[in-house]
């Protein structure tokens, strides 16, 4: 049974960091991409970092690319998102999930490859002002 446990949110101040952790049963975890994606009331959940099976790229939307970084520890089944420099609008419910992604004319669309799920908890960031 695939399980993807996220934590590490809270709340913080603006330009406070924050690392988040997801730890992944149920699948040969190297042999994915993996992903996070964030979620706020009323919208549906948008990737913001990628990272390749093996962990030697990343790629991030535009809105996050000097602020956050994307690593996984395959040895663990492990993924991590450190965020640094957070803002408000970076606030939302983050979840890890396997990913997938494709380069437009704005940037990098990071989806989520299986839109179904499963999907764990989730984690929420709250940062204020």
């Amino acid at each position: 049974q695939v399980q993807f446990v996220e934590s590490g949110g809270g709340s913080v101040q603006k330009v406070d960091r924050m690392r988040l952790s997801c730890t992944v049963t149920g699948y040969p975890f190297g042999d994915s991409h993996m992903g996070w994606l964030r979620q706020v009331p009323g919208k549906e959940r948008e990737g913001v970092a990628g990272v390749s099976a093996s962990g030697d790229d990343s790629f991030y939307v535009n809105s996050v690319r000097s602020s956050f970084s994307i690593s996984r520890d395959n040895g663990k089944n492990m993924e991590f998102l450190q965020m640094n420099q957070l803002k408000p609008e970076d606030t939302g419910m983050y979840y890890c999930a396997r990913a997938r992604w494709a380069r437009d004319p704005f940037g990098v669309t990071i989806s989520p490859r299986d839109r179904e799920g499963p999907w764990g908890q989730g984690t929420q960031v709250t940062v204020s002002s």
